[in-house]
């Protein structure tokens, strides 16, 4: 929880400072890169990493603007930069990630009843609970209001049936938000919005293979599953604005903006020079790739800098825009270029992908390459994003109703 208020910003950054020289564990700060894997994991992080992660929960800074009420920060916008930044220059990565920060409680906490909020938020602050998302179906993906998972009306529960994909850790997740029909005479104003619990009777997660040989995503089928009316957020047949809201917070997550998570700037360019050599001033030896590098190092401060930006433009409005979905693109044209480049300077060490004649570092970048792939297409594909862009930013006619 918060101890200090927001006027004196020197004064709350010496408090941050001193906070973290007593509860970061020094061991963490000389591995950046481990600490961003535990926070991918979907095991359980031990050690330090689980220290970290006990201690930023307890005090609420892994959600450092939320409301303290609910066991988040309590932090002013500027004191969440602050902390930002403290834990940027000592290495400190936010432990506290997943659905339930990115997507479900910011949602939660603008669409939810406040016994809603007390249930869920607590333990989302902490990391206690995994969440998971169950919106795209067989049928229902880039056109999402054509689901077809039905949810009906039992009384005092809803019965569940019916089928999701894409659902990204489906196999490890204790609870679901999730679309469902409660209308079939009416497409987007049929859906309703919902949660209820992974670990129940009636509930399939079959995990699927992807190119780069893990299985972050699902297939999840619902048979009979019940739902307590009170699992309902939002109103009834109100779940397509409720969900239009939670993915924008999904897609302000895919901006690469993650603080001390970020790549640093010159990183490629290093790592290329054990590939490629140097020339006699220490350049890259290649002018055209080191160029391309360079091009790419400043598309990322710019998207940095265009990030930060537009937080500072959205502070006092109710939230994320649709220049989520700029954002969002912007990103994973970003992140894609660097991993073909990273590839381009390995050579043929690039197209590893087991062996002794590889290294780690080898056969992660060919597995983050062909992962990355799908950055185009989760969170709203990027036609789907041009489309928002197109209608909600730039205010052109929409050219797919034209007869």
């Amino acid at each position: 929880m918060a101890d200090f208020g927001g006027a004196d910003l020197e004064g709350f950054r010496a408090q941050a400072r001193e906070w973290l020289e007593a509860n970061f564990p020094k061991s963490l700060g000389k591995d950046v890169e481990g600490q961003q894997a535990a926070l991918m994991s979907p095991e359980k992080p031990v050690g330090d990493h689980a220290l970290w992660k006990e201690r930023m929960g307890a005090k609420g800074w892994g959600t450092p603007t939320w409301p303290a009420a609910y066991g988040g920060g309590g932090l002013s916008p500027a004191e969440a930069r602050v902390l930002a930044q403290e834990m940027g220059a000592i290495g400190a990565v936010n432990p506290i990630g997943g659905m339930g920060i990115g997507m479900f409680g910011p949602t939660l906490l603008e669409y939810g009843t406040e016994e809603q909020k007390k249930k869920y938020i607590p333990d989302i602050v902490t990391g206690k609970i995994r969440w998971c998302q169950g919106f795209s179906e067989p049928g229902a993906g880039s056109d999402l209001a054509s689901l077809q998972t039905k949810a009906e009306d039992k009384g005092d529960y809803w019965l569940v049936n019916g089928s999701k994909i894409w659902t990204s850790g489906g196999q490890y997740a204790d609870m679901i938000f999730c679309l469902v029909r409660t209308d079939f005479t009416k497409k987007h104003e049929g859906i309703s919005f919902v949660v209820f619990e992974m670990h129940q009777p009636g509930i399939e997660v079959r995990p699927i293979k992807l190119i780069a040989g893990n299985s972050p995503f699902c297939e999840t089928f619902f048979t009979d599953v019940k739902v307590p009316k009170e699992n309902l957020v939002g109103p009834l047949n109100g779940g397509w604005t409720v969900a239009k809201r939670l993915l924008q917070h999904e897609r302000s997550g895919m901006n690469g903006s993650r603080g001390a998570t970020a790549a640093r700037p010159d990183a490629l360019g290093v790592v290329a020079k054990k590939y490629v050599g140097a020339d006699e001033q220490g350049r890259l030896a290649d002018s055209d790739l080191r160029t391309r590098i360079v091009m790419n190092e400043i598309d990322q401060r710019a998207l940095q800098q265009t990030v930060r930006r537009a937080a500072l433009e959205a502070q006092g409005n109710s939230g994320p825009s649709a220049a989520t979905s700029i954002m969002k693109n912007a990103n994973m044209k970003v992140a894609q270029d660097r991993a073909e480049l990273t590839l381009e300077f390995m050579g043929h060490q690039g197209l590893g992908w087991d062996g002794a004649e590889f290294t780690d570092e080898e056969r992660t970048a060919v597995r983050s390459w062909l992962s990355g792939k799908a950055g185009s297409i989760y969170g709203g594909s990027n036609e789907v994003q041009n489309n928002i862009i197109s209608k909600r930013i730039l205010g052109l006619p929409d050219l797919t109703q034209s007869h």
